[in-house]
């Protein structure tokens, strides 16, 4: 391979999602200082020169350049977790070091009553807190209230609910958000069907509000992105997820949206990730495996990808 071509391919294999240390190792050792002169001198994404026409590392390329070695280590190390400490770590990670409601929402929400209750037992054992406690203490307004709700909600997991009262929610939900002079926030109506109701009852609360004011619930909801996100994960957690890949897989920059890739491909693996790459292919028009494919490298590419094709096996 010329050395212009290598330089390509260091580049690409420096930047994106994941490093690829494959093509580090084969071309990196067998470089002269020539070549790595020259290599600092023409990269001026990754180095710079200062006046002396010193070059050196870009500091803000280096830190993101260690992160981008972790995150094969960081997936591994979630995916042979227990569930109920992933959970548990991934709950505690979202109140204290980037706060971040939807991991809040979508634990709560798209795990089973067991499942759930099992993260809350592992949260004591590895914080000495209640998950509970956390979030009252650091969260405050509408969303503290919704919040403690739905990660102390032990739901009915059975077959049977009632159709009338299905009815008669889907009219109080109807009937709230068409009251403009009320913020959704302020009506504890809302906060009670979703932190207390069975999914399968909930699920027919949606279709009956879909039937008489011609939307879905989460269309309707507007700019409420918790309440929106609630929704979703409680009874479409595949489109839930869906737009978080979507969102983690555009190339956008920042950290927590390229670790949402890792975290839903991770807890969804033996769950339901078949339907979220369904859905995501109807969605963005290529599949999960050859977006991946195309932005991802080395290590963290290869096991994103046997994770996705072992949703096909386990589903």
């Amino acid at each position: 391979m010329a050395v212009a071509d290598e330089f390509g391919v260091l580049t690409k294999a420096f930047t994106g999602l994941g490093v690829d240390e494959k093509s580090l190792i084969s071309i990196l050792g067998k470089w002269h200082p020539e070549h790595k002169q020259s290599f600092r001198k023409t990269t001026r994404d990754i180095f710079v020169e200062d006046e002396r026409q010193f070059e050196r590392w870009d500091d803000r390329h280096v830190q993101k350049l260690q992160q981008e070695f972790l995150r094969f280590k960081d997936a591994v190390v979630l995916w042979t977790m227990h569930p109920w400490e992933r959970d548990a770590r991934l709950l505690r990670e979202a109140v204290y070091k980037r706060p971040n409601y939807g991991i809040l929402v979508e634990t709560a929400c798209t795990r089973s009553s067991e499942e759930l209750l099992g993260a809350r037992r592992a949260y004591h054992s590895l914080f000495e807190h209640s998950i509970e406690e956390d979030i009252a203490f650091h969260i405050h307004g509408f969303e503290k209230k919704l919040l403690v709700g739905l990660v102390s909600a032990y739901r009915y997991e059975g077959p049977k609910y009632s159709e009338e009262e299905a009815k008669s929610e889907a009219k109080i939900l109807k009937n709230v958000i068409k009251d403009g002079a009320k913020k959704l926030h302020e009506e504890e109506e809302i906060v009670r069907i979703l932190t207390t109701r069975s999914k399968l009852h909930l699920k027919a609360v949606f279709k009956h509000y879909k039937e008489t004011s011609g939307n879905y619930l989460d269309e309707d909801l507007g700019d409420q992105l918790i309440l929106k996100q609630t929704v979703q994960c409680l009874c479409k957690p595949e489109t839930y997820f869906t737009e978080v890949l979507d969102v983690s897989l555009k190339g956008i920059g920042h950290d927590f949206a390229k670790e949402a890739l890792t975290r839903v491909i991770v807890t969804r693996a033996d769950v339901d990730l078949k339907l979220i790459k369904e859905e995501y292919h109807q969605l963005s028009g290529v599949t999960l495996s050859h977006k991946i494919e195309e932005i991802a490298n080395g290590n963290f590419k290869d096991f994103m990808l046997t994770l996705i094709a072992r949703g096909d096996q386990e589903n």
